[in-house]
């Protein structure tokens, strides 16, 4: 019989380190991995060593299927040194380790297998559909060539399992990643004035960006956010630089327009930078009450001490571009993983969340075939 914790190591054995991705061998693996348990399985590439995949088992029953997503790329391993093998998928006082074990193997193989459990349930019912995914963690590159390459079905509802200890979250806020460049006019270093600064036109940029607000707060998702990850400017100690870019990461809210943020901002800035989109990936929110969204919160909440309250997370998932494609339905952020442990030197998932997650996904699928 197989294992949501066999299945998870095995998948965590796989290098799929993003930047570069490297997600195909990984993906082949589990391909077969699904057919051979009777999903129809069809692989797509979206660049060298990059993949994408969508299993289905058609149901009997008239209405839409289930769908899952999951993404099997991960984060670098960072400069601090790992206790754990990150791709030896340790196991340690009820701790499974390994990169991407949290964000989020653990998930995809635990709904996997609660599908595979639930096969002839599945089949009598409305059907199941996994979305699978390369290049979620650099701005959902795998989703964005998937909605391109293929037409997706409308389905009844989306769970993305995300790392969230379990815990039923409605939504998660939106990402807005910019580029700002300055352009100046290169000059001897000992002759500086003979030359435009561009680092001196950014730092004035940054200097205003520090205190731009983009907009509004909201009741759920509470105060957008501002901030500047990376610089780059100049070319050498002795010369005027005469090039300068530095991105901004925007986190918003559904009360916000990203086109009027960024119109804002360009406003702001002036002439002497140039503002380009890198990523625009809306914010995602179910209605809270729903029906199946307050079954599903009926599901979790054996699960956990005190009342279930409504949650969202500050991330972005492959929902924000996969939800439009598949008819807009409820969407629950659902994944045995634990939040802190995302993108951290010895992730981990916990054994007793790996469990209850097949139990709760297998419970979700149960009803949703009734």
């Amino acid at each position: 019989m197989v294992t949501t914790l066999h299945l998870a190591r095995q998948l965590l054995g796989f290098n799929t380190i993003n930047p570069p991705g490297s997600e195909a061998d990984c993906m082949r693996f589990f391909a077969s991995w699904l057919g051979d348990n009777g999903f129809d399985v069809s692989l797509s590439s979206f660049g060298e060593g990059r993949c994408n995949l969508i299993a289905r088992l058609p149901g009997a029953k008239a209405g839409k299927p289930l769908a899952f997503t999951g993404h099997l790329d991960t984060v670098p391993l960072g400069n601090n040194r790992w206790q754990y093998d990150p791709f030896g998928s340790q196991i340690e006082d009820g701790r499974l380790y390994g990169r991407g074990s949290s964000d989020m193997k653990a998930a995809i193989a635990a709904f996997a297998v609660a599908c595979v459990k639930l096969r002839e349930t599945i089949l009598a019912g409305r059907g199941a559909l996994l979305l699978i995914t390369g290049g979620e963690e650099t701005g959902c590159d795998g989703a964005r060539a998937l909605i391109d390459s293929t037409q997706l079905p409308d389905v009844g509802a989306l769970i993305v399992g995300e790392p969230t200890a379990n815990y039923p979250v409605i939504g998660h806020k939106g990402a807005l990643w910019l580029r700002c460049e300055t352009r100046g006019k290169t000059a001897h270093g000992a002759m500086p004035e003979l030359g435009i600064n561009a680092i001196y036109l950014a730092a004035d940029a940054l200097g205003k960006i520090q205190h731009f607000s983009p907009g509004a707060p909201h009741p759920l998702m509470k105060q957008p956010t501002v901030s500047v990850g990376c610089i780059h400017g100049g070319l050498n100690i002795n010369s005027v630089p005469d090039h300068t870019h530095f991105d901004v990461d925007i986190r918003s809210a559904p009360n916000l327009q990203h086109a009027i943020i960024r119109q804002r901002l360009t406003s702001l800035l002036g002439e002497s930078v140039t503002v380009s989109t890198l990523v625009d990936l809306p914010a995602v929110l179910s209605e809270q009450e729903h029906a199946w969204i307050k079954q599903v919160y009926q599901r979790c909440q054996p699960l956990h001490a005190t009342p279930l309250e409504s949650r969202v997370v500050p991330y972005f998932t492959d929902a924000s571009l996969l939800l439009p494609a598949l008819g807009n339905p409820p969407c629950m952020i659902l994944g045995p993983g634990e939040p802190s442990m995302a993108h951290q030197t010895d992730e981990y998932c916990l054994l007793s969340r790996l469990e209850e997650a097949e139990q709760l996904y297998g419970e979700i699928i149960h009803d949703w075939m009734a």
